[in-house]
């Protein structure tokens, strides 16, 4: 007959197929069982052990955690956050097309390295989804790294080193000559645009939601406060991070084209959008792009977004030798590791670092030599004598 036997542990019952059961009460006071029945007693009993052991070290974890479909978290994880239109937008993408047809009718509790690894390998071979499989894996590990804290999974399967790395080209940087030839090429309406963006290191939703009181020419700045998310309909908010609410100083150089758009152009009213279309309604990239597209084409540059001219400005602060914290305050990011991607240099400003720097050696060597010649100078010998 089926008989048990208590410990000072759980205890161990032995069934009526000759296989042992061993079971115990967790710290949520619920009788629990072990996933499995045993072929002995002292492997049940060796279970025992290290399941006393795992509560006394705290590190106990609830069986029937994560009995929830990855779909139905992934709502809830989104509801939860305070995301732009514009970031929820790409969330619901990513998690419809991409995660959802693998681990939306999946259990959090399920889903291990090997389903991550697999989803992976097979995303990068289509060639339209390609691109996107670095976004959908971040979003998937930042779901499921809650769900960790949340003790819903022990651990985070998304463990694949560089997966959340995007492999993208190198943006362009314009000259200055560029910048202010696609300034003059464009409809003179959005010419302010154009060197507002590359000299004021504004992003596209940061320019279309700029309003009057924001840009004071007098003092030479524009404060960001408000951002336009051009997502269905166009809505003004509040910048995605505390980071993107900033003033900016802007060079002398542009403040009269400034001026001038503000006379002709602007809406009125210091609630009024600097950059509106030509009947008044407020600035949308599907209705500029065609602009910026004549206007490239017209000075012969392929391949240059927007996005560009602030990447653009920003790698014009970089090389003036402003420090990485000012550099972050002027461009609106949080992280060292954003602005770090704007301090590279091009290559005519390698060229100047290199010219300077010969200089700077051969003007020191001069007055070495000088010195050891006794300080007239005479005598001392020419860059050819050292070859």
């Amino acid at each position: 007959m089926p008989g048990e036997k208590s410990r000072s542990f759980g205890n161990i019952r032995t069934l009526a197929s000759g296989r042992f059961q061993a079971r115990y009460r967790g710290p949520d006071g619920r009788l629990r069982s072990a996933p499995a029945t045993f072929a002995a007693k002292k492997a049940a009993q060796r279970w025992l052990t290290l399941k006393e052991a795992e509560i006394a070290r705290g590190d106990w974890f609830d069986p029937d955690a994560g009995a929830l479909l990855f779909h139905d978290y992934a709502v809830e994880w989104m509801e939860q956050r305070d995301l732009t239109r514009k970031t929820e937008s790409t969330y619901e993408v990513l998690i419809r097309r991409h995660l959802d047809p693998t681990f939306g009718d999946m259990l959090l509790r399920d889903i291990n390295e090997a389903h991550v690894r697999k989803w992976r390998s097979e995303r990068l071979k289509m060639k339209k989804a390609r691109s996107q499989v670095p976004k959908a894996y971040r979003l998937l590990r930042a779901i499921l790294n809650t769900a960790v804290r949340d003790k819903l999974i022990r651990e985070n399967p998304c463990q694949i080193a560089g997966a959340g790395k995007e492999d993208t080209e190198e943006r362009p940087v314009l000259s200055v000559a560029e910048v202010f030839k696609l300034a003059d090429a464009i409809k003179p309406r959005y010419r302010a645009l154009v060197l507002l963006a590359t000299f004021g290191s504004l992003r596209w939703g940061e320019l279309a939601g700029l309003r009057r009181r924001y840009l004071d020419l007098d003092a030479r700045t524009v404060t960001v406060r408000e951002t336009a998310d051009d997502v269905g309909d166009i809505r003004v908010g509040k910048p995605k991070s505390k980071a993107g609410a900033r003033t900016v100083v802007l060079p002398e150089l542009i403040i009269e084209d400034l001026r001038h758009h503000i006379r002709d152009y602007a809406a009125p009213g210091s609630d009024g959008f600097v950059f509106v279309g030509a009947k008044g309604n407020q600035l949308r990239r599907s209705n500029f792009s065609k602009y910026w597209a004549d206007a490239c084409a017209a000075v012969g540059l392929k391949g240059v977004h927007v996005h560009d001219l602030r990447h653009t400005g920003n790698t014009y602060a970089a090389e003036t030798g402003a420090s990485l914290r000012e550099l972050m305050n002027r461009m609106g990011h949080s992280s060292t590791r954003a602005a770090l991607i704007y301090m590279h240099a091009r290559d005519e400003r390698a060229r100047a670092i290199a010219d300077a720097l010969g200089q700077r050696a051969a003007d020191e060597l001069k007055r070495a030599r000088n010195t050891d010649d006794g300080g007239d100078g005479q005598g001392a010998p020419s860059a050819d004598a050292g070859r």
